[in-house]
């Protein structure tokens, strides 16, 4: 009777960590994959956008790219594109709802995400117009960059955007290290 009982238990213990670890994976996959609607509210630079989702505001980090610098200082227009490059991406976004598969966040408390418009990669798409690069950076766990570099690699052929500039290009992250 009590070996009997004893197997009952333990066949008990072993279907609730089953269920447990089914609960911890459901919980998981959805937190690493789920996109979220969003309004676009402002464009705050050509690789950055402000969103409102039901009165709460985030800021959005594109992740993946990186895209010409604008200037800190009045009067300065900043790195070449960088203006085209904000307007660009403010057309594509600006005063629309868009979904957003998060990545986490930046050392800025950025939300790093991938944004979606009319079921459109905008981060891709600013690489293939040619007014972002790849990050250059240490890339956001699970992103996965081969369409983001197939894209600027024949933006760079084709000559799109700030590729149009040939040797004279100089790369974001090389032009905050020169002007910080």
């Amino acid at each position: 009777m009590e070996l009997q009982q004893l197997r009952i238990c333990l066949g008990q213990r072993i279907k609730m960590k089953r269920a447990l670890l089914a609960i911890l994976m459901f919980l998981a996959i959805p937190a690493l994959s789920c996109a979220a609607q969003f309004k676009v509210v402002r464009v705050t630079d050509d690789d950055t956008i402000k969103v409102d989702n039901n009165g709460k505001t985030s800021i959005i980090r594109l992740v993946g790219i990186d895209a010409p610098e604008k200037s800190k200082k009045k009067n300065d227009p900043g790195q070449p594109f960088s203006q085209k490059s904000t307007k660009y991406l403010a057309g594509l976004v600006l005063n629309r709802s868009v979904e957003i598969r998060s990545y986490g966040t930046d050392r800025y408390g950025r939300t790093l995400g991938v944004v979606y418009s009319d079921g459109k990669n905008v981060n891709l798409e600013m690489v293939q117009a040619g007014l972002a690069e790849v990050y250059r950076g240490s890339p956001a766990k699970g992103l996965d960059l081969n369409a983001y570099k197939n894209a600027e690699k024949e933006a760079r052929e084709a000559g799109r955007g700030m590729w149009s500039m040939g040797s004279q290009y100089v790369s974001p992250m090389e032009w905050r290290r020169k002007y910080k």
